[in-house]
């Protein structure tokens, strides 16, 4: 419920258009497998998290698979990313694949979500520094967004497909939002959070709305349209603005 493509509906997007003969479903359906007959090969519905694997061997070729697809996205970019070279990295069948994450956008919101996952595991070590709520919510801010500037082929496909991903891909969206919650909660609270309570209504509403903003200025970056000054500073405002 919290976090969803229609985010980056908020900005133009000429740089990550989709072509005119796509919608957002077709196109993640374009990115589902197809057998030599033609048909849409049966995958599962969600991607398999770590809670859903039974052994270690399993949850060890996830790991990997989110490694290669991080590595090749690092490389090239969202075209970089495609599914027999990611089977080929990780040292799995297609099959094998394909049964872990359903297409290539789930795959690559996977990869999304364990790069918040390593961000908010930074920021969970201690409490998160500033006087004021604005402060701590800006400091978080600027730790994501050195992440993910810091690597801009990784970003540029990772932010294609939260863009691209339909109602499919609502589990993987989801664990992301809540991520962007869970680390915007805490800086919220302060020295006041206590870890694994539920956040309010109103905690949830403001971190939606930032986390809009922080997402839609981190793809006008993506996209050439603002500088890593431009987006940090257009961050900044809005977040003392919600704040006050």
């Amino acid at each position: 419920m919290f976090l969803n493509c229609n985010v980056f509906l908020l900005c133009p997007l000429a740089a990550l258009a989709l072509p005119e003969r796509f919608s957002r479903g077709q196109f993640c359906r374009a990115y589902r497998p197809i057998s030599a007959e033609g048909q849409e090969i049966l995958t599962t519905t969600n991607s398999l998290t770590a809670e859903d694997l039974g052994s270690a061997a399993q949850r060890d070729r996830r790991r990997r698979i989110l490694d290669a697809t991080i590595a090749l996205a690092s490389k090239g970019g969202f075209d970089a990313v495609q599914m027999r070279a990611v089977a080929e990295q990780a040292d799995v069948a297609l099959g094998t694949l394909y049964r872990y994450f359903p297409s290539k956008i789930h795959l690559l919101v996977s990869a999304l979500a364990r790069q918040f996952e390593d961000t908010q595991s930074m920021v969970g070590r201690k409490p998160v520094p500033g006087e004021t709520t604005s402060d701590r919510v800006i400091y978080v801010l600027r730790r994501a967004t050195r992440g993910m500037q810091g690597d801009a082929n990784l970003t540029e496909a990772l932010t294609r497909a939260f863009m691209f991903a339909d109602a499919s891909v609502a589990t993987e969206i989801h664990v992301v939002g809540m991520q962007m919650t869970s680390m915007l909660t805490r800086a919220i609270k302060g020295e006041a959070y206590v870890e694994g309570e539920q956040p309010s209504d109103e905690d949830v509403a403001i971190a939606r709305v930032i986390s809009d903003v922080w997402l839609s200025a981190l793809v006008s970056w993506v996209t050439g349209r603002a500088t890593a000054e431009e987006t940090a500073e257009h961050i900044e405002t809005a977040v003392r603005l919600v704040l006050r």
